[in-house]
């Protein structure tokens, strides 16, 4: 098996989730839009968002499922297509059902994309396995917060109908990936003389996955709460003005990617465990310095929780890949999807507790759950290190 990552492969694999990716994070871009211009009701938009998080990341799995059974390479560039079409003809639907089956049609898209994409990005890691799945994620991190960044000015200054463009990339994205996929596929492990067939010899550790999963879903519920609420928290708390609040999100969002290009590497060398553990450790202490700090002081701070939060995506994919070395599409799809939108769902609980409690006292409950989630860590078993 080859030492390194393939850096022509995991670029084309980096870049689609990318694509893929600026259409989830376009969708909360259009949300002022739509309720401006189709006079939208804010629940009709917040289903809108919901509708997107379930076709996106709960269906997953499924996607997972049946590319083990049966290998769908095409699933990447199609996924990267149906994304961008789906949320493209958003813009321009007519009615409200209309707009809301072209959400689901992108989040579907995006499904698709990601399980076989995760097993791609395995493939052409050689040893160097959380390294070359923090490249492939750091792609996904810098889509979803490039979504607004083009989707806005489109709409600014072509209205909804702008929204079409959104297309042209995911198309060229497209076509890219299914002239790469000839090249994506001579990585797969019976096309590499001396790689043998994946996961022979290995047995699914399904107890080991579940207490891992239960990890990215803990990890999921404070990336979710402190993504939803920190700018609420800014301006209510620490009185600042929206701009400064919006500022430490994009610095909190742009941190967990330099995260997740750190981990990756560190994790091949001290092992997949000890970098989740370690993660889960720092955690609810710096989310607790969070709350004793000021506008300036917990922008730092903010920026120390996203590299943390964000920096392990990367190496949950990959350690759940090697629990379930004969699923590991179904692997990627849990841990990429499925986790993550059950994270999603728990933004209204910790919405109720600000409602009812104060901002102050929500960010204090996400500083408690890391806790559990260190406790966790430490059941799972040790891997032998890539070097």
């Amino acid at each position: 098996m080859r030492k390194g990552v393939d850096k022509r492969a995991m670029a084309v694999l980096s870049a689609g989730h990318l694509f893929t990716d600026v259409n989830q994070g376009a969708v909360a871009a259009l949300i002022p839009f739509l309720v401006a211009e189709r006079g939208l009701s804010l629940a009709a938009a917040g289903t809108l968002v919901l509708a997107a998080t379930l076709s996106s990341s709960i269906v997953q799995p499924l996607f997972g499922y049946f590319s083990d059974s049966r290998p769908l390479h095409a699933l990447m560039p199609l996924g990267v297509l149906i994304g961008g079409l789906g949320i493209a003809l958003a813009g321009v639907a007519p009615t409200y059902p209309t707009i809301l089956v072209c959400v689901v049609i992108s989040g579907l898209g995006v499904a698709a994309f990601h399980p076989e994409s995760a097993r791609f990005a395995n493939y052409v890691s050689g040893v160097r396995r959380a390294r070359g799945m923090s490249l492939f994620s750091v792609g996904g991190n810098a889509g979803f917060a490039l979504g607004p960044v083009i989707t806005t000015p489109l709409v600014l200054f072509l209205g909804l109908p702008g929204a079409l463009l959104l297309a042209l990339p995911a198309l060229l994205m497209c076509l890219v990936l299914f002239y790469e996929l000839p090249r994506l596929l001579t990585f797969r492990p019976e096309t590499v003389e001396d790689a043998g067939a994946e996961g022979e010899g290995e047995t699914d550790r399904w107890g080991a996955f579940a207490r891992m999963v239960s990890i990215v879903s803990i990890r999921s519920f404070v990336y979710f709460g402190l993504v939803t609420f920190v700018s609420s928290y800014y301006i209510q708390v620490l009185g600042t003005s929206t701009a400064l609040a919006n500022a430490a999100l994009s610095v909190m969002l742009f941190a967990g990617a330099v995260g997740t290009l750190t981990m990756g590497p560190l994790a091949d060398r001290v092992g997949r465990r000890t970098v989740l553990a370690g993660a889960m450790l720092l955690l609810a202490p710096l989310i607790f310095a969070f709350t004793l700090s000021g506008p300036l002081t917990g922008m730092a701070v903010l920026a120390l929780v996203g590299a943390v939060t964000i920096g392990t995506f990367g190496v949950t994919v990959v350690m759940g890949q090697e629990y379930l070395p004969g699923r590991i599409g179904v692997a990627a799809g849990v841990t990429l999807g499925l986790s993550i939108g059950i994270g999603g769902l728990g933004a209204p609980v910790f919405g109720a507790v600000a409602d009812s409690f104060g901002l102050h006292a929500m960010m204090l409950t996400l500083a408690a759950l890391p806790v559990a989630g260190l406790a966790l860590s430490f059941t799972l078993p040790r891997e032998q290190r890539s070097g």
